[in-house]
């Protein structure tokens, strides 16, 4: 059978993966991703080097492809989510660099949304909080003050509209389109009815004629184009057939189909996604209600399916601040292991808000700390107080979903960091349940390749994708729940230290 190709856009680079029918990982191409900080709490990306980097990987992979003969069926897109992308649809250049979903500049602007009262409109509508994570008020900032003029020829949108349209022919009629499960995080969908919403549209200075039309997640969008892809290429006339947000792509990877079944993606943030099915839930304290996503004609009688959210900015990013930061380890995989050779931080720790501090906080005037230092400690206090950050980050979203009526009921992990057995055993100690770790290290990609090759007949059903699925370790909770308790509150003790902390910037 062909195999079927996933292109991930991710925060920190862009891959391209080929995945059997069998959902085994045959080849992946990977290129890493410049970060640029143009001013302190700014993060910003270069469009144009995405779509190369798309390119230089779909090369690599299907070269590699055609060189054992082996033919492609779909392709399908995941991408970092709420990072905005605005180009012109007539030359196919970005008009500004991409502001990433990191970037903090408008926390001034939705300060002064929800002092006008806005936020319960927001909320109601879009699932979501008035935060500058969301892409919004990124777009309102770039045509306001980013020189971004909003003329018939803008279009605005995440990075899957803008390597969809790309992919499937840019200015010579490429499809301007987008998923719900990125439409939901702009904080312009009505999440009921699946469509832009003018209000808020108004509401944020948005013109919605510059949006990507909204389509079902799993679908064909058109095909590779073919000076992309000219006859003979593994590629030629190959649908695109999934649009879909990342998190959202690793929940359908780890085969979360039913309610109560989560998941933890540990990567440059950590993202606990819990399936609630198929009827939107009302808003919850500290969490997101999120479109996991729409099925179109593959979903049946109930295509559509919503989600709870906790996102947590700083997870991975933590890592790598011990990495590059302070130089405490030379590589990211030495962390892990540095982190378990001492038994506990002895009173070490550190809370990562390097940018703010999300689910269940919202506190975008949050900064990082450390705390309880004493002469005696070293760099695996550190590492290991870095290490049991990541599990009360998620601890903590956990208990607002439980407080929400919406017990998590078993985890499955995937993410860079999922690779540390000691991160896992936390985890399963603070959240009393069974951890499980993907065979596949890509769920994220294997997401969105399973989508594809679902709308184009690969899969015949989300029972044939669950069978795929398998565990490569479990863990369950060994610590008791007083010491576990014990340790959370101390975490807790440190957070309160940590929020509030920058200054507030202007409106």
């Amino acid at each position: 059978m062909a195999c079927v190709v996933a292109v991930d856009a991710g925060t920190t680079g862009v891959r391209s993966l080929a995945v059997d029918e069998a959902g085994r990982v045959l080849d992946l191409a990977y290129r890493e991703l410049a970060q640029h900080f143009p001013r302190p709490g700014w993060v910003e990306h270069d469009a144009g080097e995405i779509w190369h980097h798309v390119l230089a990987t779909l090369a690599e992979l299907t070269g590699r492809l055609a060189g054992r003969g082996e033919t492609v069926a779909a392709v399908g897109i995941t991408n970092q989510r709420e990072t905005v992308v605005a180009w012109d649809r007539r030359t196919g250049r970005p008009r500004h660099r991409a502001v990433v979903w990191q970037d903090r500049r408008t926390a001034g602007a939705c300060d002064r949304l929800r002092a006008e009262g806005h936020e319960p409109l927001v909320r109601e509508r879009t699932g979501l909080v008035l935060d500058p994570y969301f892409s919004a008020t990124k777009m309102a900032w770039l045509l306001a003050e980013g020189g971004v003029k909003p003329d018939g020829d803008l279009a605005l949108g995440t990075v899957d509209a803008w390597v969809a349209w790309n992919l499937t022919g840019g200015p010579a009629g490429g499809a301007l389109v987008t998923d719900p499960s990125n439409a939901a995080r702009t904080l312009l969908l009505d999440t009921g009815r699946l469509a832009w919403d003018g209000e808020l549209g108004d509401l944020f200075g948005v013109p919605l004629r510059s949006l990507p039309e909204v389509v079902p997640t799993c679908g064909r969008v058109g095909t590779v184009a073919g000076d992309l892809a000219p006859p003979g290429s593994p590629l030629a006339g190959v649908p695109v057939s999934a649009l879909v947000g990342d998190q959202q792509s690793a929940l359908f990877g780890q085969a979360c189909f039913s309610p109560g079944a989560a998941k933890a993606t540990y990567g440059t943030g950590t993202f606990v996604l819990l399936t609630v099915g198929p009827d939107r839930p009302a808003p919850a304290e500290g969490l997101l209600t999120t479109v996991a996503w729409d099925l179109g004609a593959a979903g049946g009688d109930a295509p559509v399916a919503y989600a709870l959210e906790g996102a947590v900015f700083a997870t991975g990013a933590a890592i790598q601040w011990l990495r590059d930061g302070l130089g405490i380890v030379g590589e990211a995989a030495e962390v892990g292991p540095l982190a378990a050779s001492v038994a506990d931080t002895e009173g070490v720790a550190v809370v990562p808000a390097f940018t703010g501090m999300g689910s269940p906080w919202w506190d975008p005037y949050a900064r990082g700390v450390v705390v309880g230092l004493s002469r005696g400690l070293g760099r695996a206090h550190l590492a290991r107080a870095v290490v049991e950050s990541m599990a009360f980050q998620v601890r903590d979203v956990a208990d607002a979903m439980r407080a929400a009526g919406a017990p998590l009921e078993t985890l499955r992990v995937d993410g860079g960091a999922s690779v540390m057995d000691l991160l896992l055993q936390l985890q399963a100690d603070q959240l009393r349940v069974p951890v499980r770790r993907s065979a596949s290290a890509e769920a994220t990609a294997l997401g969105a390749a399973t989508l594809a090759g679902l709308a184009e007949g690969v899969w015949g059903s989300l029972e044939d994708l669950a069978a795929l699925w398998q565990a490569e370790l479990s863990v369950s909770p060994v610590a008791t729940e007083v010491a576990a308790d014990r340790a959370h509150a101390r975490w807790l003790d440190a957070v309160d230290r940590a929020r509030a902390w920058a200054p507030a910037g202007p409106a």
